[in-house]
């Protein structure tokens, strides 16, 4: 194991970007910068012992200041939707950015992946990068320690764990905004990736993708993942859940206790031979199918368009600030949050 450091670039404010890489025993490698603590590569081996970086993303900093797609990001204060951008604690209303049409999508502007961290070595296989979100930072209040440790194990292993601590009551809910694509960043279509998820049901949502508390069961509609099924097989159903959202862009409630480890999903890619489990002490999963990806200039020369990625954000659901019956993503005040998610990959 060794983790390698080097520069990635100056930003538009004159700020130097360090990637950190961690490479293990079998020929995997991640790439991490200080810069959003962005994932900026996974290099992954395939069936035939060929390598290939299988994350979209961009090869210079200018693309991630504007990464409007989120390619790698870390993403927070509040990953995913919060309906009417705001909320109420402890009798105070919180009112957001509108980012998302009236609603509130990933924090607000800046999001957390167009921040500095403070970045260094955790061993010879992790790095981590951390802040202070100040209060009231995005409308979100309480002075947030924020921490993200990434770490890469000789059993293909990439762990991510997210820790917090407020110096007031909040809310958080970080989630990790890497599209995948297990045949290369570079190869385009991902709907033939065979996908499981260990769900029985998603959060109805409004035509603006905002859950309402209601659950709708996943036997006998497209979203039924809990066989390893390829996403092409349904993603171009009637059905008005996928219409609302051009594809699958919907929170699964895993079939686990909220807060327990364990099994999300397995992704699967036929002709490479590589495969990803999921697994995360959060209650809910987003998978994304890259439905607004439009030409984004991409690594290597690529062009990324519709589909050519697939996000699994593990997470609290959308909008649980402001349904009572989901479990709550609520910090108190002087309390640590830790959070672990696992991408564990074969080939």
């Amino acid at each position: 194991m060794a983790v390698t450091k080097e520069a990635f670039g100056t930003t538009k404010d004159k700020v130097g970007v360090t990637k950190f890489t961690i490479t293990n025993k079998n020929g995997m490698s991640v790439a991490l910068l200080d810069y959003g603590a962005i994932v900026q590569a996974i290099n992954v081996p395939d069936k035939n012992g060929k390598t290939a970086d299988i994350a979209l993303g961009f090869d210079d900093i200018a693309g991630y200041e504007v990464n409007a797609c989120f390619f790698g990001a870390f993403v927070g204060r509040h990953a995913n939707r919060i309906g009417g951008a705001r909320f109420d604690l402890n009798g105070t209303e919180y009112k957001l950015q509108k980012n998302d049409g009236e609603n509130n999508l990933h924090g607000g502007d800046p999001g957390y992946h167009k921040l500095m961290y403070r970045g260094d070595t955790a061993g010879e296989n992790s790095v981590y990068f951390e802040r202070v979100s100040p209060n009231m930072e995005q409308g979100y209040p309480g002075a947030l320690e924020v921490k993200v440790t990434y770490t890469l194990t000789d059993d293909n292993e990439f762990k991510i764990e997210y820790f917090a601590r407020s110096d007031a009551d909040t809310i958080y809910n970080p989630t990790n905004h890497t599209y995948f694509n297990l045949k290369g960043h570079d190869a385009g279509d991902i709907t033939h990736h065979e996908v499981q998820i260990n769900a029985d049901s998603i959060t109805e949502s409004s035509a603006d993708l905002i859950p309402n508390g209601n659950f709708i069961k996943v036997e006998g509609t497209p979203f039924d993942f809990r066989e390893r099924k390829a996403i092409y097989l349904d993603i171009n159903a009637d059905n008005i859940h996928l219409k609302n959202a051009g594809g699958y862009d919907h929170n699964f409630c895993l079939m686990k206790e909220p807060r327990e480890y364990g099994f999300a999903g397995k992704v699967w890619e036929p002709e490479s031979g590589r495969s990803m489990e999921i697994y995360t002490d959060l209650p809910g999963m987003q998978m994304y199918t890259g439905n607004f990806i439009e030409k984004e200039d991409g690594k290597g020369g690529a062009t990324y368009g519709k589909r050519d990625g697939v996000c699994f954000e593990t997470q609290f659901f959308p909008n649980a600030v402001n349904v009572p019956a989901f479990t709550s993503c609520y910090l108190p005040k002087g309390e640590a949050f830790n959070s672990t998610t696992v991408y564990k990959f074969d080939w």
